[in-house]
């Protein structure tokens, strides 16, 4: 039986998936074949060169020292030339680029000690790219390329945008590439905000995020019959939002004893049934530390 995991997008919450990682880590759980899209697409690459516990926790390392500025840097100059079409992204990649050669071990994808996958959008078409040979670093920068934040990324004649627009969590890759276990790692969203986000980022990052989850629980409900699915419960409350890089110790530290007590438990019949959109009262946020709020499902 070949296994898959799957690394799904959402911004700073990508940390999250390192606590997930590191958790299987724990369980020693592994796989043959790593899958990622957006953030994930970042997490599963660099595993991918490093496919061990010493990998993981070095990745948790990189996650704890990233700031803000590290992924997502304006400036008033960038965004004035985004406003008048002298670029398409308000954010310069250069940063997050020199971020990723920095620690990817390997150059091309087909290099990598550990079978990695990344899902890219081509801009005109709308068709899912799966990557899976050429350069590494290009793919994902590629695969990371939100729409509006970042530039898209010419390679191999296509242009191509972040691969959440198409498949944000590419079950259906890892199944058409062989899988048929599958440890699925969604970030999540913000379920728990005190207030909408106030900044044009803020906001369009927790709208992707909250049309991540819903699609996931299309995808979940429509691949459950056909593979072994394991969908590693997202954190709840959660109240930081995915442009957020203050929170990222506690983010990983939460998720690795949440995915632990997750594994060590029983399993739902329905892989999809911890996953429905909710929100939280304020009065429960004030109890937030007890961990114990109640959700009302809305949707």
């Amino acid at each position: 039986m070949a296994t898959a995991i799957v690394l799904s997008g959402g911004g700073s919450l990508g940390a999250v998936q390192v606590g997930m990682l590191l958790a299987l880590s724990d369980r020693h759980v592994s796989a043959d074949l790593l899958v990622g899209s957006s953030v994930g697409a970042l997490n599963a690459a660099y595993l991918a060169g490093s496919p061990s516990r010493a990998g993981v926790e070095a990745l948790a390392g990189i996650w704890t020292a990233l700031k803000r500025n590290d992924i997502f840097p304006t400036s008033p100059a960038r965004v004035a030339r985004a406003l008048t079409g002298h670029t398409s992204g308000f954010a310069d990649p250069a940063p997050l680029r020199a971020l990723v050669e920095r620690h990817l071990p390997y150059r091309r994808l087909e290099d990598a000690p550990w079978p990695v996958a990344v899902v890219a959008t081509e801009v005109m078409t709308g068709r899912e790219v799966v990557l899976t040979a050429g350069s590494a670093v290009d793919a994902v920068m590629a695969s990371a390329a939100l729409p509006a934040v970042f530039p898209p990324v010419q390679l191999d004649g296509h242009l191509l945008m972040d691969g959440g627009v198409v498949n944000n969590t590419p079950i259906s890759v890892a199944r058409r590439l062989g899988a048929d276990r599958i440890y699925v790692l969604p970030t999540g969203y913000a379920c728990a905000l005190p207030r909408s986000p106030r900044s044009p980022l803020g906001m369009a990052m927790h709208a992707v995020t909250v049309a991540i989850q819903r699609r996931l629980i299309e995808d979940v409900r429509a691949l459950a019959e056909f593979v072994d699915l394991h969908v590693v419960p997202t954190l709840c409350p959660l109240a930081v939002s995915p442009v957020d890089f203050r929170h990222t110790p506690e983010l990983i530290d939460r998720a690795r004893v949440a995915t632990r007590q997750w594994l060590d438990a029983p399993r739902a019949d329905d892989p999809a049934a911890h996953l429905a959109l909710h929100l939280h009262e304020p009065v429960q946020l004030a109890a937030r530390e007890r961990e114990q709020d109640v959700c009302s499902t809305v949707a």
